[in-house]
């Protein structure tokens, strides 16, 4: 059975069109709890939600949806990702359930899913819960409705979380940050978080009003960290997503610094403390000086699709602990179950507390290769993958490239574009084969 709702993470669309509307989301709710209630009597889930102003509605449309199938229901108002996903394991809950959209605008929205676990959910249970939806529902009669509360506390108990992540021997006094909650569910905890933890903190995009989730700041808009952080002295800014899952980070000097370098420079601080790490996981888009890096420290490194879920898959496979994506997506399955961008954050801070050295000079060795990347537009029908051509101009391009670059050629998932990527450690090589990829491919 092919998904027909579920994406790489959740369900998610433009608010009043098919499948973000109050009604189906009521109806996916009593499905869920359907399919909870196979397992469990009296299941309960937790709510959590971002910004947007369409959280509202949906909320409601959960909680009633939910309470109709027999489900008991904690709301715990706006709150990162991440937070739902702890939460949801700490109150020992039989699902934890996010509105959100992540780094996209206001207008749209979205549900996701955790497990008692605070993990990301199989495909079979999304299948599951997909077949429940082409059923007739099955009402609750009054005595056997969910019942409905809401967690007051929810923030601190997230807050006191986060700061249990860093160090006990170590704070974060003296140092001066800008933190940018994008307007999102993270704009109360997160300057608390660094705040408690002993830094003087600078808040931007932390005056959400429903309408303005990821307006030119967070961590899809940079630039407005990079403006704070030189306007306030500071010596790092920290940018978070809608919904705080992801991290980017901006040095003294406005230098910014990827989820590709963060993850390196997490990984090179465990080195550093003597702990053993077999291997890290990063993705298709991963840059090639990553994995050389790597493996010049004796450290397996593997690609997975793009997509956190994807990295978390195989870090679960290989019993791993280090993961993450260029976007700021990093795990640390040590530290919490699924993506946190405060708690990545902290253990960057954590490495440069511990060591007294910036993060440019933890990174001094790392230098990324630069990279070329093209959208092409395919024409109607067009089987990229059994051009004999292109398949001859690739094979070209990596003998040139040789140990010293890549070729990576992927579809869209959501638009007819092929993404053709070329990384070399010279710009201009990589720049020259992925035109005459591009070119191929326009020629048909």
């Amino acid at each position: 059975m092919k998904r027909q709702y579920f994406g790489t993470d959740g369900i998610r669309g433009t608010v009043g069109q098919a499948p973000i509307t109050p009604d189906f989301v009521l109806r996916l709710a009593h499905a869920v709890g359907r399919v909870l209630k196979k397992s469990e009597s009296r299941p309960s889930v937790l709510i959590g939600k971002d910004t947007r102003i369409s959280g509202y509605m949906l909320e409601s449309a959960l909680e009633s949806g939910f309470n109709s199938a027999g489900v008991d229901v904690v709301l715990l108002g706006p709150l990162p990702t991440p937070g739902v996903a702890y939460l949801t394991r700490a109150q020992r809950a039989s699902l934890g359930v996010v509105i959100s959209a992540s780094h996209n605008a206001y207008p749209d929205n979205g549900i996701k899913f955790f497990s008692a676990q605070g993990t990301k959910l199989s495909d079979e249970w999304e299948l599951a819960v997909e077949a429940a939806l082409e059923e007739a529902p099955s009402w609750a009669d009054s005595a056997q409705l969910g019942r409905a509360r809401r967690l007051n506390d929810a923030a601190g108990r997230y807050i006191e979380f986060c700061k249990s992540t860093f160090a006990n021997d170590l704070t974060l006094r003296g140092l001066k940050l800008v933190v940018d909650g994008a307007h999102g569910a993270a704009y109360q905890v997160a300057p608390q978080v660094f705040h408690e933890l002993g830094a003087d903190v600078v808040s931007i995009g932390c005056a959400p009003d429903g309408l303005n989730i990821n307006k030119d700041v967070g961590a899809t808009h940079p630039r407005a960290l990079i403006e704070a952080v030189k306007a306030h002295g500071a010596h790092y800014g920290i940018a978070l997503d809608g919904d705080a899952d992801r991290l980017q980070l901006v040095d003294a000097t406005g230098r910014l610094f990827n989820g590709d370098e963060l993850l390196y420079l997490m990984a090179m601080e465990r080195i550093a403390r003597g702990e053993k790490l077999a291997g890290v996981v990063g993705t298709l888009m991963t840059n090639k000086a990553v994995e050389m890096a790597f493996r010049s420290h004796g450290i397996e490194f593997v690609r997975a699709k793009v997509g956190d879920r994807y990295v978390l898959e195989e870090l679960e496979k290989r019993r791993w602990l280090l993961g993450g994506e260029g976007s700021g997506h990093l795990l640390a399955l040590d530290r919490h179950t699924t993506g946190d961008g405060i708690v990545s954050a902290l253990q960057v801070l954590q490495a440069c507390q511990r060591s007294g050295r910036k993060v440019g000079e933890l990174l001094a060795d790392l230098r990324l290769f630069p990279q070329t990347l093209i959208n092409v537009r395919l024409a109607a029908g067009q089987d990229w993958k059994s051009s004999k051509a292109l398949a001859a101009e690739i094979e070209r391009s990596e003998a040139a490239l040789g140990d010293d670059g890549r070729v990576l050629i992927r579809a869209s998932g959501t638009e007819p574009l092929l993404r053709v990527m070329v990384e070399a450690r010279d710009a201009k090589q990589a720049e020259a084969c992925a035109r005459r990829l591009v070119a191929v491919v326009e020629a048909g």
